[in-house]
């Protein structure tokens, strides 16, 4: 679990649906979550989505390979639907089908979510929220956070990971890099989009 200093709230609406399913789950956008949407995916969409994963990934690297994979083609779903399709990675304007990072964290968190729920993933397991910054040492940023806890019956070092697609245009894949990298200002011109 994170500490204190570094959680975020992982979800700022009482009325965003936290156990998502495929045909019913919340999409955040306009900036802190100003807009709420209700999407469902249709059949199709989610055989692709699920067809990503499988067969199963062979180890935590190839599963975070997949879920990048699996969260922009969900963001372009969720675009044409939400008018989001075109929302500029990095800005920080609430212009048309904008997303800040609070919008693009949740809305990862809840993807992140359903993969999990419905037994796609089995490298890693979603954690709270993280944000840096705080507006001393730069401005404050918030991402989606997952945990690595390797093949069952083998000790994983449980290592946090930062899924993060605020930098990157609707439906890019993500980057996702170690949460202490990504915690010390980690930005996407000074990285690849996955770390090792």
């Amino acid at each position: 679990m994170l500490n204190a200093a570094s959680q975020a709230d992982v979800f700022v609406r009482d009325d965003i649906i936290t156990s998502p399913v495929p045909n019913l789950f919340s999409v955040c956008h306009g900036n802190g979550c100003l807009n709420l949407s209700q999407v469902s995916l249709t059949p199709d969409q989610w055989q692709e989505l699920r067809g990503i994963f499988h067969p199963m990934a062979r180890d935590a690297e190839e599963e975070r390979e997949r879920l990048r994979q699996a969260i922009a083609l969900i963001e372009k779903y969720v675009g044409k639907v939400t008018a989001t399709w075109n929302d500029k990675g990095g800005t920080f304007n609430g212009g048309e089908g904008q997303m800040d990072c609070i919008d693009e964290s949740i809305n990862t968190t809840l993807y992140l979510t359903m993969f999990q729920n419905y037994g796609l993933m089995w490298a890693h397991r979603i954690q709270d929220k993280a944000t840096r910054g705080w507006f001393i040492g730069g401005w404050p940023h918030t991402t989606a956070v997952i945990v690595e806890t390797g093949s069952p019956g083998e000790s994983a070092e449980r290592r946090l990971w930062a899924v993060d697609s605020w930098f990157l245009n609707n439906g890019e894949l993500p980057f996702i890099v170690p949460l202490e990298k990504w915690k010390s200002g980690w930005w996407p011109d000074r990285a690849k989009a996955i770390s090792k």
